[in-house]
């Protein structure tokens, strides 16, 4: 009996390096699509050949593909000749602001490349089960909309039944989104609908803070492994809105692999999950920089901006519920301390100090 193969777009970066590291260690043979967009979106700070050379170095097996997901026919190709069990789909334009001043990169990548995934994996490998990594941009700034109270170093839900958050009943639409948020709504409902009409393996995972030591991080993308480079490397740093009071629930880049492990193991037709550390591993702005300068050692400079990013939310929480209902063998497994702490300690091993 021959290993099962992974496919995993995006394979240099966070959650895609991390699905070819986990599945690997599982016994798959793993692919990779990647060609470094991420240092076109981002300059220096997103460049991922740091991540490529070290997957290339730790996993002999890994075969990496570079290849542009807009480019139809190659992904057709692609998909034909590998023979996927499961296909991993992280490759994404992820910035709201960038998405702005580049609308046809944005909506190329994240919409387009993702048809084309799809369709080549109804022709070549419809039975595979295709995860795509979604965002919570999905819901627009609609959370928004929930009543806060504001604490004294971040924002909290009012009412006591959102306490746990929001769950994938949520609206994603009559809100505003970002061109990004509106690019990866037309791919979290392409990625539905190709399950639910051509019965497929399909599940959107919506992405609340995805994070960990691997993240190429810039100031437009990457909340927190950005924050941690800046404390260690005395780069100054800026809070856009909220009091900095903001806060996000941060999921390790492993828990989300664990996952996708569970999922292909038991897989559904066009399922829907928000995928984040939930309330146990939730932070503001002010906390985290609290808390990674404890970490480093080091005090950060920072200033404050008033005005927010378009479609940001104030306080946003994975509700869990759900997914631990379907795979009540899944839980988060990585706390928030340890991942601040994992992040610190990558930066200073690559020389970021």
């Amino acid at each position: 009996m021959t290993d099962p193969v992974l496919l995993v777009t995006g394979s240099a970066g966070l959650i895609g390096s991390q699905a070819v590291r986990h599945f690997a260690g599982l016994g798959w043979q793993v692919h990779g699509i990647d060609n470094n967009m991420r240092a076109d979106f981002f300059g220096p700070d997103g460049d991922t050949t740091w991540n490529l050379q070290r997957l290339q170095h730790d996993i002999p097996g890994y075969r990496h593909h570079v290849l542009d997901i807009r480019d139809r026919a190659a992904v057709l190709r692609a998909i034909e000749e590998v023979p996927a069990d499961m296909i991993v789909h992280a490759a994404a334009q992820p910035s709201h602001d960038l998405a702005a001043s580049r609308p046809f990169d944005d909506f190329d990548v994240n919409a387009g490349g993702t048809l084309n995934l799809l369709e080549a994996t109804r022709r070549h490998r419809p039975e595979a089960t295709f995860c795509f990594m979604s965002t919570n941009k999905v819901y627009g700034d609609a959370p928004n909309e929930l009543p806060l109270v504001e604490l004294e170093t971040r924002w909290e839900y009012e009412r006591p039944q959102d306490f746990g958050g929001i769950a994938e009943d949520f609206r994603i639409d009559r809100s505003k989104h970002s061109l990004f948020g509106a690019s990866k709504v037309a791919a979290d409902v392409m990625v539905q609908e190709y399950g639910r009409y051509f019965g497929m393996k399909t599940v959107c995972l919506r992405g609340g803070c995805l994070t960990g030591a691997a993240h190429s991080a810039a100031e437009l993308h990457g909340f927190l492994a950005y924050l941690a480079r800046c404390v260690v490397e005395g780069r100054p740093y800026r809070v856009f809105g909220y009091k900095g009071k903001q806060v996000r629930d941060n999921i390790d880049a492993s828990d989300v692999c664990r996952f996708i492990e569970r999922f292909h193991a038991a897989p559904r037709c066009g399922e829907v999950y928000n995928i984040g550390g939930g309330r146990g591993n939730s932070i503001s702005m002010l906390e985290a920089i609290a808390k990674l300068e404890a970490i480093a050692g080091k005090r950060l400079s920072w200033e404050y901006v008033d005005e927010n990013r378009a479609g940001d939310h104030i306080c946003y929480i994975s509700d869990l519920s759900k997914m631990k209902t379907d795979y009540p063998g899944w839980d988060i497994t990585v706390p928030l301390d340890n991942i601040l702490e994992d992040i610190v300690r990558v930066l200073r091993d690559r020389g970021v100090d």
